[in-house]
């Protein structure tokens, strides 16, 4: 096997010095407008998974869709989003996280940009899928940028925070749907027109984001990885108003973090000891956790309509439940630094088991209203912990390709869900519904009891050894 620059010993202990660097670094403004630029991006693919429901229905009016026709341009996005899904692994790990981020984001924007012109069905179709893509890949590759920066102490609440941004987003969309969309006889044009936002972002970020110095040095870019954490180093010195910390004596093996030597390895190795039992983990969750919440809060109105229940049409209700999602993050990311990222997610998950019971015997609108806000929050708000869990239990080298694994077992859980569901009703009805959802969470829960570890205050280097 040949020998490749980034697997020297001295690169090794390049790392290893990088890694302690990063890791005493006091949590400050710096790294907080890190974690905004990239939470802002998660914001934005919230908002278009959000979207769609309110886009569909115009559309479909002005291009005078078939049933099929509405259906493939509702699911182009999320097939668009699954081949994203299947490439970040690959690209974040080999052209660099802050290229892809800034990169995708502008190629969303101007896909949602050419969406708005649509003069025909089939362009929008094309934009929709194009724009899915770029926001499969951009909101995947966010969780390995982040936790590279993230302080140790800290970093439940700093990564899990995504949870937040993504709930943000389909607020966002909920309010563009019910105030903008209406308001023009070509509201869903302008509806794109203001989700394309982020390539103002991309164009303004593309000077101040930095790269990650543990990316950099694993690629053997070591120059590059010094340089940049020099500045990092420099503005966190300013905005903490003093002298940092000394880095602690490094005892991380620095050439486990190193770049496979080729693409096969690079893959291979997720499935192989040591990482196989995180790997199958991984999967497992984020396949239960998208096919849980994809099932609830996207299929929910569908059941309740046919339940008979009317209040899944109102604003109001809408919104309740969105907001929720929001302030779920905030409890979630608070727990996980105090009891882990593997107790948080088994607490919050069956919190939304039991919300979800609540539904499938709810007979009011109130009650609905309740367990569903109830639901919204906890099954979110487990979002939180498993953002930070999947990148921190991944060796810097392949920390995308894992992310990337995860992505496509998420994307397929969220697009199994709404049709499994919707094919099942006749004969499960609505209680039996939400009693195969609650046996989905149960096979999430016990597979984090099980298979999950530990990684509260502890760096990503010792975690991933």
């Amino acid at each position: 096997m040949t020998i490749r620059a980034s697997e020297t010993p001295d690169t090794a202990a390049a790392y290893a010095q990088v890694a302690a660097r990063l890791d005493r670094l006091p949590p400050t403004r710096v790294q907080r407008g890190i974690l905004v630029k990239g939470g802002l991006s998660t914001t934005f693919d919230g908002m278009d998974n959000g979207i769609v429901s309110f886009l569909l229905p115009v559309a479909a009016g002005v291009f005078a869709l078939s049933g099929f026709e509405q259906g493939l341009l509702g699911s182009s996005a999320l097939i668009g989003a699954f081949a994203g899904a299947l490439l970040v692994g690959v690209l974040g790990d080999r052209m660099g996280r802050r290229t892809l981020l800034i990169a995708t984001m502008a190629i969303y924007s101007a896909a949602m940009l050419a969406g708005a012109l649509s003069p025909n069905a089939v362009f929008l179709l094309v934009t929709r899928i194009l724009a899915g893509v770029a926001i499969g890949i951009n909101a995947n590759i966010v969780m390995p940028y982040l936790v590279e920066f993230a302080p140790v102490r800290t970093r439940g609440k700093f990564v899990g925070s995504l949870a937040g941004f993504f709930g943000f987003g389909f607020v966002l969309a909920a309010l563009i749907g019910f105030f903008v969309i209406p308001a023009f006889s070509g509201g869903w044009r302008v509806a794109q027109l203001i989700v394309g936002v982020p390539i103002v972002l991309a164009v303004l970020w593309r000077r101040n984001l930095p790269e990650s110095p543990r990316y950099l040095v694993a690629r053997g870019r070591v120059d590059e990885a010094m340089a940049e954490l020099e500045r990092l180093e420099d503005r966190v010195r300013k905005a903490n108003g003093g002298a940092l910390p000394e880095p602690e004596p490094s005892t991380v093996d620095g050439a486990a973090q190193l770049q496979r030597p080729s693409l096969l390895r690079q893959l291979g190795a997720l499935f192989r000891p040591p990482l196989l039992r995180q790997s199958v983990l991984i999967c497992v969750l984020w396949f239960c956790f998208s096919f849980a919440y994809y099932g609830f809060l996207v299929f929910l109105p569908t059941l309740l309509v046919h339940k008979g229940l009317s209040i899944s049409e109102s604003f109001g209700y809408s919104i309740l439940v969105e907001v929720a999602q929001v302030i779920g993050y905030y409890p979630a990311a608070v727990l996980s630094e105090r009891i882990d990222r593997k107790w948080t997610i088994v607490a919050f998950l069956g919190a939304a088991a039991l919300s979800a019971l609540g539904l499938a015997l709810a007979t009011s609108n109130a009650a609905v209203l309740v367990f569903s806000i109830a639901m919204a929050l906890f099954l979110n708000g487990g979002y939180a912990p498993l953002y930070t869990y999947t990148p921190e239990v991944y060796p810097t080298a392949i920390r995308a390709t894992g992310v990337g694994a995860s992505a496509v077992l998420s994307r397929t859980g969220a697009a199994i869900a709404p049709v499994l569901l919707g094919a099942s009703y006749a004969s499960l009805t609505f209680f039996g519904v939400f009693v195969l959802l609650c046996c989905v969470i149960a096979v999430a829960v016990v597979a984090v009891t099980v298979l999950g570890i530990s990684t509260r205050n502890r760096s990503l280097e010792q975690i991933s050894a």
